[in-house]
């Protein structure tokens, strides 16, 4: 059991602390390199969608009709996928426009003068903002990712990497005005980096006040929500951004080949 709780926690960590990644991209790199985020973000979203469908839904499905019957089961297990997305459109309601992690920036803008004008207090408000934005955003992801590497290792390392390139625009949103408001490199970066740490926060907190009651129907209900935040990410924050970011037609082909990953995967592990 503990090596399982370690393994949840590390993969939580892991997507979480992407937002480095997006950070150094900021830094590190001339330009943005748009086909590969609109591909990869596409994919994620792909990832994302078909699991939660196929499989995270399913799952709370089958533990809640097996616990309550077939009516209030199949009731109880569509109020959670709804509920879910409820509670993280909730979350982004509240957050924001000008700090929301939705609204991207790229490498790009690093150059742009007319973003270095002399509100550097505004800049450094602005990123701040942005840092605490994707902590309260990325909370729910973090009880999903550790909840499901709980239940499932498989589904855990899928849903991990899914997050954890959804994770790279944001860090790089973060970065960008607390660079031009600061001159230093060092503390966006950090900033970035410790932005992402609200997901392994999530997990300690599903680990301290779900764990004890996780029973068939709090798993089924959690699964269900955890499908519905997916679901919601996919449509509200990655498909855009990826169709932002594309050219052609990439970001479909990123959501179709990370639907067949994710099939293919899941059909190994039958």
């Amino acid at each position: 059991m503990t090596e399982n709780l370690l393994f949840a926690f590390g993969l939580t960590l892991f997507a979480g602390l992407a937002t480095g990644i997006g950070s150094l991209l900021a830094f590190f790199t001339s330009h943005t390199n748009t086909k590969f985020l609109s591909v990869t973000l596409g994919f994620s979203a792909g990832v994302m969608i078909y699991v939660s469908m196929v499989e995270i839904f399913v799952k709370a499905k089958v533990a809640l009709v097996d616990a309550m019957g077939v009516v209030p089961g199949n009731w109880l297990t569509v109020g959670g996928f709804f509920g879910g997305m409820l509670l993280i459109a909730a979350i982004d309601k509240f957050i924001p426009k000008q700090s929301n992690p939705h609204e991207l920036k790229t490498v790009e803008d690093m150059n742009q003068p007319s973003i270095n004008d002399g509100t550097k207090p505004d800049l450094l408000k602005m990123g701040t903002f942005t840092a605490l934005a994707i902590g309260i955003h990325n909370f729910p992801e973090g009880i999903a990712t550790f909840t499901s590497a709980l239940q499932d290792p498989a589904l855990g390392i899928a849903i991990a990497v899914a997050i954890a390139i959804h994770n790279i625009p944001e860090g790089i949103a973060v970065s960008v005005p607390v660079y031009f408001a600061t001159g230093d490199k060092k503390k966006a970066f950090k900033l970035s980096f410790l932005s992402g740490l609200s997901e392994p926060v999530g997990a300690l907190v599903a680990y301290l006040f779900l764990m004890p009651f996780l029973n068939d129907i709090m798993f089924g209900i959690i699964f269900a929500a955890v499908a519905g935040i997916m679901v919601f990410i996919s449509l509200d924050e990655l498909l855009p951004a990826a169709k932002k970011y594309d050219e052609t037609h990439l970001s479909i082909y990123g959501l179709i080949a990370g639907m067949a990953v994710m099939a293919l995967s899941l059909l190994l592990f039958i």
